[in-house]
């Protein structure tokens, strides 16, 4: 889809276009709309991820709340959107061993039992090594640097998500 298709959509329409790029949070898109037309493809990442800095408190915690954990149950279960599960295949996870699949399960108890939210990752180009390397570098940090890290993560993942839908318009 051309950047100029996208300044055209109508706001129904972009945000059915786009309202999964942050995870169930369709409210990010709907902002991102607001800043139309974009000048560029960077401009349009840089809209969806000011919608959300710009964000309460409260309404950046259930954005992270609402991201899956990393080969959890969700991922079993077949529950996962179509760009997590992406995502997640892209990096291994959709094929782990019994015992990987436990280590990453008592990774993501643990992260959660100490943060409240999931453990996040932007995982385009990492491997489960990697991932579980940030699991363990990461699990003794601080709640406020662990809430910036996640939010990072999300920016992150948004403009994957934007360059793998619009590509080259980006």
């Amino acid at each position: 889809m051309t950047l100029d298709a996208i300044n055209h959509l109508s706001p129904a329409d972009f945000i059915a276009q786009f309202g999964e790029i942050a995870e169930h949070a369709p409210w990010v898109a709907e902002q991102a709309a607001s800043q139309r037309p974009f000048a560029d493809g960077e401009a349009m990442v840089a809209a969806f991820q000011s919608a959300v800095l710009a964000a309460d408190e409260t309404r950046q915690l259930e954005l992270l709340r609402a991201h899956p954990d990393l080969a959890g149950k969700a991922a079993v279960a077949g529950e996962l959107t179509d760009d997590s599960r992406q995502e997640q295949a892209g990096a291994g996870l959709g094929s782990l061993t019994p015992d990987e699949y436990a280590g990453f399960h008592a990774m993501n108890d643990r992260y959660r039992a100490r943060f409240g939210i999931p453990f996040i990752l932007a995982v385009k180009g990492a491997g489960k090594q990697q991932i579980l390397d940030s699991f363990a570098s990461r699990v003794n940090g601080t709640q406020r640097e662990e809430h910036l890290t996640a939010l990072a993560q999300v920016l992150r993942i948004i403009r994957f998500r934007l360059e793998a839908r619009i590509g080259e318009s980006l």
